[in-house]
């Protein structure tokens, strides 16, 4: 048998709605048979950059065979097919899908990078475990100690500095740091404390690690550091972010910071990273919602 049309479009319209930390959408979809193949575009953007977002995408081509009802039997880099092929997903047969499957499923429609701050409600402890145990086969470290906090503020300010010319990475900045208040004049100034360009202001780092501290923080970190490591980094990214959408909460993904090598370096080394780090996911509250504190607390004491 092949794939109906209605199912293509849903393979189709899964995998479109990937994120993509490349400048575009590195990323091709064929389909023939029972069979889907997600190919890499090499035309643009890092690597790195092109294969976590062919993971991202792969892990929404995943749920959406799982959501039509089949098992779903994936093959990483096959070794017949072009060299750019990344992933073969084969409808393996009839499998209903597991509940969370479908939450994940639906969540991918709904899933917007959230730039702003978030609401003053942290993210409870227990759910931040169980967003960094979704991704299997991957480690997803999350921040708890307070010096981590003081670490991540220190390195994405030197990232803003090395990076000041990167328009996209200072209009993330500027939007995140919207609502800090002015830097405390009693604080010594670093370098990389003051206005960005456009006009936006970076806090200072007692304000920049008080405010990562009510976010909750995962790092994606994998054993190696080569195109398989990268596609099972990004297929974890999507995973734990969905997982999250299933939770109430929303989130943006970091990855314009680890391209500054010795901000990688030094995340892995001071932080204690069991791998190298690929991606930091930043997740809470919409400012507009208004989360139930105790129907949070119960639902994670279900899991």
């Amino acid at each position: 048998m092949s794939w109906s049309a209605t199912e293509l479009g849903v393979l189709e319209r899964a995998v479109n709605q990937s994120p993509s930390v490349s400048p575009t959408r590195p990323w091709t979809l064929a389909a023939h048979g029972t069979v889907a193949e997600l190919a890499e575009r090499r035309d643009g953007g890092l690597e790195r950059d092109r294969l976590l977002s062919c993971g991202a995408a792969l892990a929404n081509l995943e749920l959406a065979v799982r959501a039509l009802g089949w098992a779903a039997d994936v093959t990483l880099f096959p070794a017949s097919g072009p060299a750019d092929l990344v992933a073969r997903v084969t409808a393996a047969g009839p499998e209903d899908a597991a509940s969370a499957e479908v939450e994940q499923y639906s969540a991918i429609f709904r899933r917007r990078s959230y730039r702003a701050p978030f609401s003053l409600h942290p993210v409870p402890e227990p759910l931040l475990g169980s967003l960094a145990a979704a991704a299997h086969g991957t480690v997803v470290r999350p921040l708890r100690a307070p010096e981590e906090f003081a670490v991540l503020a220190e390195l994405l300010g030197h990232a803003a500095t090395v990076l000041r010319d990167d328009r996209g990475y200072q209009r993330e900045l500027t939007a995140w740091t919207a609502r800090f208040p002015e830097p405390a004049q009693d604080l010594p100034a670093l370098p990389w404390t003051g206005l960005l360009r456009g006009g936006g202001r970076l806090p200072d780092p007692a304000a920049l690690t008080g405010r990562l501290r009510r976010e909750g923080l995962l790092v994606v970190t994998t054993d190696g550091d080569g195109p398989l490591d990268h596609l099972r980094a990004g297929v974890a990214l999507e995973r734990t972010w969905l997982t999250a959408l299933t939770r109430g909460l929303v989130g943006s993904v970091l990855v314009r910071p680890l391209h500054v090598p010795e901000v990688r370096a030094r995340l892995r080394e001071r932080l204690h990273l069991p791998g190298r780090p690929q991606a930091i996911l930043r997740f809470g509250y919409a400012v507009t919602a208004t989360p139930a504190r105790p129907a949070a607390a119960a639902a994670v004491g279900s899991q």
